[in-house]
């Protein structure tokens, strides 16, 4: 899904324009945005969890030379879905 069709999505399901929806889906994935910057924990019942790992300075290797290298470290968003989804995904294997 593309966010020109969650868009269409929104507008559809909330009974609001296009660009309402737009708003609305920006403002969102906005703030989302920003609290995962601030290193805060987002939690979307239903959807799952986003949160912030740190991840290490590691060392690594350049695929066309080989030379060693070192690889620095970062910050990774990580997602776990809400076992809610993980079963709605699931539920046509188990039928």
């Amino acid at each position: 899904m593309t966010k020109a069709e969650l868009v269409s999505k929104v507008a559809a399901e909330a009974g609001l324009t296009k660009a309402a929806a737009e708003r609305a889906v920006n403002a969102g994935i906005k703030a989302l945005a920003e609290a995962l910057a601030k290193g805060e924990r987002v939690a979307l019942p239903g959807l799952g969890v986003f949160h912030v790992r740190e991840r290490k300075a590691r060392k690594g290797r350049n695929p066309r030379t080989g030379k060693e290298i070192t690889i620095p470290a970062r910050k990774a968003v990580v997602f776990s879905a809400a076992k809610s989804l993980k079963d709605a995904l699931n539920q046509s294997k188990k039928e």
